[in-house]
């Protein structure tokens, strides 16, 4: 079956849709609520979203019953084939506007958008070059910027999935324990390095038994669809605490997800090779060729842009951060998540975090007009994500959070 847009010549009848960056080639799903409250499956066309339980339902489809849902998990649990009869099934709808009087749509501001799933299993990884060098010569500027591990295996850490929260919600500061080189010990109080980290997030759409692998080449099969993510980071905690087991308080008070998942379908012409792979991986890492995508990140702080990452750089595919997770015969559960760690290029301002951008602090940046280092009570943070479609590009959810103060 092809994973590309059947209808790439189509045009949709809803009004602004056709020349948008959520035209018919693109198509997320997510979760919203209206008047009535009750949350429904829906799918992003335009500024409007269709209702596609209601829809469904008006049509008589036969997956029908996996669209009456609150949550996308049903939905995703059916496999890779109602995933293709779902996406056709709405370009059509979308495309031939005698069909229009089965479709309820309502204006983006009229609702309420929600976690768009619920989240199994959460790991999040180290998966960019240049952001593991930025962090090694900060933290190491006499020694390896990379640790020796890191070239042969995508380096992660397991997640708090209770912490994730949809775009828009607010985000308190958190407080732990902090400790400065020159403090003869600890103190508690409120994070006062907090950060953000721009990644990307896919969503596993399959459940596999304990005790079996998932190999590079099952990753269309396995990964439903793309987010936004920002990894919330506390980096005086962080620095406390990760020696020698890794990020706990200072990563698990909150990760910001789009609430829109874009299907692997509308990233098909977004494939791009990943860098060289050097030394040569281990046979299970082995994806011919190791595929990435060509996003485009912005993250805007109060309004202004101060950096662009491109995902295109990452060392690490995503079918080979599925693969390691699973190598160990770890299950998959429908709803596990994993996200690709900070997305940084080669250039200053193409830096994922505030930690790199301002050097950890010691080469303040400027937004909207003020000299900044790491976030302030107050503070909005917007990324935002765009990629190649098959027809011109397209948009991945934007992720939004505001920085409230200490509870």
């Amino acid at each position: 079956m092809t994973t590309t847009n059947p209808f790439a010549t189509a045009t949709s009848w809803v009004e602004g849709a056709t020349g948008s960056l959520y035209d018919l080639d693109n198509l997320p799903y997510g979760i919203f609520s209206d008047r009535d409250t009750t949350r429904k499956i829906g799918v992003r066309i335009g500024d409007f979203v269709l209702d596609v339980t209601a829809a469904a339902q008006a049509t008589n489809q036969p997956f029908a019953d996996v669209l009456d849902s609150d949550r996308l998990n049903d939905f995703m649990a059916s496999g890779k084939d109602v995933w293709h009869q779902v996406r056709t099934w709405l370009t059509t709808l979308l495309s031939d506007e005698s069909r229009a009087a089965v479709v309820v749509l309502r204006p983006l501001t009229d609702v309420t958008l929600h976690l768009p799933f619920e989240v199994a299993d959460y790991v999040d990884y180290y998966a960019s070059m240049d952001h593991a060098t930025n962090v090694g010569k900060m933290f190491r500027p006499d020694g390896d910027a990379l640790m020796p591990n890191w070239r042969h295996l995508p380096v992660g850490y397991h997640g708090r999935a209770g912490s994730i929260v949809v775009s828009g919600t607010d985000i308190h500061r958190p407080a732990g324990q902090r400790k400065a080189p020159d403090q003869p010990a600890p103190t508690f109080g409120p994070c006062q390095r907090l950060d953000i980290e721009a990644e990307l997030g896919f969503v596993v759409g399959r459940a596999v038994p304990f005790g079996e692998r998932v190999g590079t080449d099952e990753f269309a099969d396995t990964v439903f669809g793309v987010c936004g993510v920002n990894d919330w980071s506390a980096r005086d905690i962080q620095s406390w605490e990760y020696v020698p087991l890794g990020p706990n308080l200072a990563k698990s008070f909150a990760t910001s997800i789009s609430a829109w998942i874009t299907p692997l379908d509308a990233l098909a012409t977004a494939k791009v090779p990943t860098p060289e792979q050097e030394p040569e991986v281990v046979s299970y890492l082995v994806e011919n060729p190791p595929m990435g995508y060509d996003i485009a990140v912005e993250v805007e702080l109060n309004g202004e842009v101060v950096s662009q990452p491109p995902y295109a750089a990452m060392y690490w595919s995503p079918a080979q951060m599925l693969a390691h997770m699973t190598v160990n015969g770890a299950s998959l559960r429908v709803g596990d998540f994993f996200a690709s760690g900070t997305i940084s290029g080669p250039e200053k301002q193409q830096c994922g975090s505030f930690l790199e951008l301002s050097w950890g602090g010691s080469e303040p940046f400027t937004a909207s007009g003020q000299t900044r280092t790491f976030l302030e009570d107050g503070d909005e943070v917007v990324l935002r994500y765009t990629a190649p479609g098959a027809r011109r590009r397209i948009a991945l959810g934007e992720v939004r959070g505001k920085i409230l103060h200490t509870i």
